[in-house]
């Protein structure tokens, strides 16, 4: 959500509308299926006076790929999605509340690490529907801020309702939670639990843990979670270091960016439609990035899966591009 409160600043700071958003054009290859995505991801921020702002992004997307899976002609099947579509409420510097569809504040992954441009990986961690279900999105009110700001540490809170939808572009589930983030500046060191309660259907708690950490001095970052909910239970650890040290970050091998990431995830019972692995399931990921001029990214990875049910190579290569601009030239 940092690259989202900057953009908060950034729209109210100036009154203008902004549009960002990245286009993306993604290749895999898992188990010997291959298909293609070309992606279109825009983001809308527009201030509404002072304290007032309405948020949005959505995600098209063709998917392409063979009819039988590794075999017969190539069809193309179009998907969209509203991410997230919110009014933002900015009470005071250390409370926002929001209403409408918002980003399911389960972990970090699903609010930070979405958006194209910002992966380091094509697929989402294992786990990423633990705490998320049904669609990654809500609608309903979340209240968000500052608990405490010192030279030591941060403490940011958010608590959130959600309720049932099965309205097209606007689905969700009924849940409700929180989470709870400390953050120490002067080792760069973020901390947090998370809780969500499904309340629909059979009703269970989702418990989660991530650490983040980016050295001060070296260009090295390091995200974690951990969830578990009654089904299953499983962690991701994921780390990347540029090598801008050599020679700059400009430089061409300083604009390379090695990736790796390992997860598991331990099945506990069956359950039916939670986007879970059906079994205990390990998997390594390799790749990196490298960083093109004027917000372009090149990425590729490979994947080991490890399973019961079947072990899996995937292959990745995806290029995108983030793009920022206002509307109109903006007055105070």
């Amino acid at each position: 959500m940092g690259a989202l409160f900057l953009l908060h600043a950034l729209a109210i700071a100036q009154y203008t509308p902004i549009i960002s958003g990245g286009i993306g054009f993604l290749d895999s290859t898992n188990t010997g299926a291959h298909f293609v995505q070309p992606v279109v991801a825009p983001l809308v921020a527009a201030p509404i006076g002072t304290h007032l702002l309405a948020e949005s992004r959505f995600d098209f997307r063709e998917f392409v790929g063979r009819k039988n899976g590794t075999s017969g002609p190539y069809e193309g099947t179009f998907f969209k999605s509203t991410q997230y579509l919110q009014l933002d409420y900015l009470a005071t510097p250390n409370l926002t509340l929001v209403v409408g569809r918002f980003l399911t504040p389960f972990g970090t992954y699903n609010e930070r690490l979405t958006p194209i441009w910002m992966q380091n990986f094509q697929d989402a961690p294992l786990i990423t529907p633990i705490g998320t279900r049904t669609t990654g999105s809500s609608d309903g009110a979340m209240l968000r801020g500052v608990l405490y700001a010192g030279n030591a540490v941060h403490v940011d809170y958010v608590g959130y309702s959600s309720a049932l939808s099965g309205v097209p572009q606007f689905q969700s589930a009924r849940s409700a939670g929180d989470r709870i983030d400390f953050y120490f500046p002067s080792t760069r060191i973020e901390l947090g639990t998370s809780y969500a309660r499904f309340l629909q259907n059979t009703h269970y708690n989702s418990i989660g843990a991530h650490f983040w950490w980016q050295p001060w001095r070296v260009p090295l970052q390091v995200r974690s979670e951990y969830a578990h909910d009654p089904h299953a239970q499983g962690y991701w650890l994921e780390s990347g270091y540029r090598l801008s040290q050599w020679r700059g970050r400009e430089s061409l091998i300083g604009r390379l960016e090695p990736l790796f990431r390992i997860q598991q995830v331990f099945r506990n019972s069956p359950g039916p439609g939670d986007g879970l692995p059906s079994a205990d399931t390990k998997q390594a990921d390799f790749g990196f990035i490298y960083h093109l001029p004027n917000e372009v990214r090149f990425t590729t990875s490979y994947s080991r899966k490890f399973s019961s049910t079947g072990n899996a190579n995937i292959w990745d290569v995806a290029l995108t591009y983030r793009f920022l601009f206002p509307m109109w030239r903006g007055k105070r």
